[in-house]
């Protein structure tokens, strides 16, 4: 570890960010605290966390790392975990549908609840962080990295990419004004001491909405239809849907004054770019932002309906898209679409063989 004071770091979730970045940071000698269900908790506390970055080269190792139970804590309620602080920043990677149920949960903490790391993806759970713990508990956040979960505290990482930080917002919502840098430049100068790449970005809202853009592109789609992205991008009717998919969400960008930005190791001013030259120019630098994004895997939209869970973030990706399209008088077809199909699949409104591998089906909701 590097001559930085150590952080003391609350972590909700050991799922595969929370492992990734929690476990790094403890790796690196900081002070940290997970929260878990019991059943997680005690399995934890049992045989410590594993993380496999090999993939990394500057570790210079062969070997997951398998973090001791001595080196971390994991706690099964956060009246306890508590207990354990003074804490200078959380940690929160939960999958955006499990955002309102998690925050009503610390709404009871709010006054001993130190600044929140939000991770997650879509532009709209920092807004409900502040609503229900106030506007000085939010940092926003992303992670560009990619990371394959096993097993409760137990990753992979897949693809090394990097973390982005922005300010607390202070009088101007989303951007980051000097007074308010320290607690967000002392996270990067952590992050980074833990090998994770970090960043620090002046506007929060162009981070957050261009982590989107790359979140949107071949997800939902693939997911209706149940193909792969390569199968999507593909498919030359598919890849226009695509395309007019990305242009709404630029132009709803575009309306809110918010500019896409590259985050770490991800050029997302060139896939920006890519959605306003033509087609065939386009398309080549469109299938490598996502088949550099997911490889081979399934996008995560997929996972999500068919895990049986009922639940979906497409509402907070192409929803939003929507969402704030109607609110800047921007129109927004194909994302409406993408989010009202996927959302009633999810619901189970209508059967999931009602598009799969059927493209002409969903083509023509939008034709």
């Amino acid at each position: 570890m590097s001559d930085l004071e150590p952080l003391s770091v609350l972590t909700f979730g050991a799922g595969a960010i929370g492992t990734y970045i929690g476990g790094s940071l403890a790796l690196a000698g900081h002070r940290v605290v997970f929260i878990e269900q019991p059943a997680v908790a005690a399995e934890l506390r049992e045989r410590g966390l594993r993380l496999d970055l090999t993939i990394d080269e500057r570790r210079k190792t062969n070997e997951p790392f398998v973090v001791r139970p001595s080196s971390f804590a994991c706690i099964d309620s956060l009246a306890e975990a508590l207990k354990l602080g003074p804490f200078e920043v959380a940690i929160f990677a939960l999958k955006s549908f499990d955002t309102a149920a998690a925050l009503e949960g610390m709404k009871p903490f709010a006054g001993q609840l130190p600044p929140v790391l939000c991770l997650q993806n879509g532009v709209d759970n920092e807004s409900a962080i502040a609503a229900a713990l106030g506007a000085d508990k939010v940092i926003y956040g992303t992670v560009t990295s990619s990371i394959g979960r096993r097993a409760a505290g137990d990753i992979v990482l897949e693809r090394l990419r990097g973390v982005g930080v922005a300010c607390p917002p202070g009088r101007t919502p989303g951007r980051c004004e000097p007074s308010r840098r320290g607690l967000s430049e002392r996270l990067i100068a952590a992050l980074d001491g833990a090998y994770l790449n970090a960043r620090l970005y002046p506007r929060a809202a162009d981070m957050k909405w261009s982590k989107m853009l790359t979140n949107l592109l071949g997800n939902a789609t693939a997911a209706i239809l149940d193909m792969t992205t390569a199968e999507v991008y593909a498919n030359p009717a598919l890849y226009w849907l695509e395309r007019q998919m990305l242009r709404e969400a630029l132009d709803v960008m575009a309306a809110q004054g918010i500019h896409a930005v590259d985050l770490p190791k991800t050029p997302v001013r060139a896939l920006a770019l890519a959605a306003r030259l033509p087609a065939s120019i386009a398309r080549s630098l469109m299938v490598k932002a996502v088949g550099g994004g997911r490889g081979g895997k399934m996008p995560s939209f997929h996972i999500d309906l068919h895990s049986g869970r009922g639940k979906s973030e497409v509402d907070y990706l192409n929803g939003a898209v929507v969402r704030d399209g109607e609110k800047y008088g921007v129109p927004t077809p194909v994302n409406r679409v993408l989010n009202n199909t996927l959302l009633a699949l999810t619901r189970g409104e209508i059967p999931l063989t009602e598009f799969s591998r059927q493209p002409e089906k969903l083509l023509a909701l939008v034709k």
